[in-house]
């Protein structure tokens, strides 16, 4: 009785590439950017967090900003692991005897290897919870969704990340084929910057190019709800002078085409080695797509003029892999065959 009652809580962890989210069985406590602002004298945590974000771009030489994770996983030891900490001392400013943890279960990109999951399983380490496990993001993803994951029937699941874009079909609660591409939602921002590099010789931050990304980005032409040109600020490389040039969603179309073109190679490589079985079950349910990229405008209904199968977009993507998490931190026995 008295070890329940000192490891009294539990955590669902979403690390992710741009942004990190902190559950329990029940609701969402904390989401914030992934990023941590270090004193470069001192090398004390001076920002986590929104803080943090809001810094990137912006610091001066005695502040050193880092992005801890790189495609999915810890890049940088030593700040993730400062990072997570100052992010659950937000939720948990008090301790006391009994406020230990019980159960901490958090997601790790598919393509993993044991040496990325390690690191992980290190960072979590600090906690000194009763049990510590890991799960998958994408068939976390897919519980998110509410997708029946223990039946046999196969579920196609795409979730469009910030550093890679995982791509798995789902049966009895494994994976039967999977894909992991380096190119996700980072790589469209990235193209967006050096597009406008070099047709306007317009300079932006990461930021600008993001906000372009959430505002105009298309994946489709003569969709519906095709957003207004946006007007964007940034430096002049010829003249060094601050001037503002105005984007369309065309031109961003044309930016995000060839990256967007390779993640549906990918979708059809996998239904390619499919099994025959599982292959007619994903015709008749469709695909499954979660994630930030999921948020772009006409993905939709480029999927379904590609792949020619439904489509179906998660309401909620930025949350699915926490609300995952947080159905299987709820009920670890019933979902015992997917903790690692």
């Amino acid at each position: 009785m008295i070890p329940s009652l000192y490891h009294s809580r539990h955590l669902a962890i979403d690390l992710g590439n741009n942004n990190t989210l902190l559950s329990d069985c029940d609701q969402l406590l904390l989401s914030e950017p992934s990023y941590i602002v270090f004193d470069a004298n001192t090398n004390k945590v001076k920002a986590i967090g929104g803080q943090a974000f809001d810094i990137f771009g912006k610091n001066n030489e005695d502040l050193k900003p880092v992005q801890p994770l790189k495609w999915g996983v810890i890049a940088d030891y030593n700040s993730a692991h400062a990072m997570i900490a100052g992010m659950v001392q937000k939720i948990f400013k008090k301790r006391s005897v009994f406020s230990g943890y019980n159960e901490v279960i958090a997601g790790v990109p598919y393509a993993a290897t044991a040496v990325e999951q390690r690191a992980l399983r290190e960072v979590l380490a600090q906690f000194d919870s009763r049990k510590c496990h890991l799960v998958y993001e994408p068939i976390a993803a897919a519980l998110g969704m509410g997708l029946n994951i223990r039946e046999p029937e196969g579920k196609m699941v795409i979730d469009i990340g910030g550093g890679i874009t995982e791509i798995v079909i789902i049966s009895l609660s494994g994976v039967a084929v999977f894909r992991s591409i380096k190119v996700a939602g980072d790589t469209f921002t990235e193209n967006i910057q050096d597009y406008l590099r070099r047709k306007y010789n317009l300079q932006v931050g990461w930021k600008t190019a993001e906000q372009v990304k959430i505002k105009v980005g298309v994946v489709k032409d003569k969709v519906s709800d095709m957003p207004e040109p946006m007007q964007v600020k940034g430096k002049d490389l010829m003249l060094g002078l601050p001037v503002e040039r105005r984007i369309t969603p065309q031109e961003i179309l044309n930016v995000l085409d060839k990256p967007f073109r390779f993640i549906e190679d990918q979708i059809i490589q996998a239904l390619e080695v499919c099994p025959p079985e599982l292959s007619a079950d994903i015709y008749q349910n469709g695909l499954h797509v979660t994630g930030g990229g999921a948020l772009l405008k006409g993905l939709k209904q480029r999927l379904e003029n590609s792949i020619q199968v439904p489509v179906t977009l998660d309401p909620t993507p930025l949350l699915s892999v926490s609300k995952g998490i947080s159905k299987v931190l709820a009920n670890p026995k019933q979902y015992a065959a997917i903790l690692m």
